[in-house]
């Protein structure tokens, strides 16, 4: 999607949900799911949409994780990195996907395939470590998931 075409997208939202301050974020999830990630340069747009400054637009795209400002691969691993995932050994296979799926941690492979994303929590907690693949949640991690994991997103 080129400026032009966010421009529209932002301009038909705001006409039929409003552009109070608190609507925000759903415009940005509208724009997200439309185009796969909001790109910098539709930033001022989405600013003067609500009368807010670009910093505070900006200020909402890097604060939470969720916005993506770079298209995603494909397919979207994200690894659960907190402490109860952790504790079962999600380090060890937070480094096996890296090498498995062939792609650091918050990249993308540069193939387009897969992102490789961290995610803190998915309430899994007492089955952990665990995973959402393309959205779909993968409780008990463990090599073998992991090797089926990167067998999907390959394919």
């Amino acid at each position: 999607m080129d400026l032009d075409e966010a421009t529209a997208l932002i301009s038909t939202w705001t006409e039929r949900e409003g552009r109070r301050r608190d609507l925000l974020m759903p415009l940005l999830h509208a724009l997200q799911e439309a185009a796969g990630h909001i790109d910098d340069s539709w930033v001022e747009a989405i600013a003067s949409a609500f009368n807010l400054s670009r910093a505070d637009v900006h200020g909402v795209l890097t604060f939470y994780h969720d916005y993506r400002r770079q298209p995603a691969g494909r397919h979207i691993v994200k690894l659960c990195r907190a402490e109860s995932c952790q504790s079962r050994g999600g380090a060890a296979i937070e480094a096996a996907a890296t090498e498995r799926l062939g792609v650091a941690m918050g990249e993308t492979r540069r193939d387009g395939q897969v992102t490789l994303e961290p995610v803190y929590c998915l309430g899994l907690c007492a089955i952990g470590p665990n995973a959402l693949v393309d959205g779909r949640p993968v409780a008990r991690i463990d090599m073998a998931a992991l090797d089926r994991i990167a067998a999907e997103v390959a394919a």
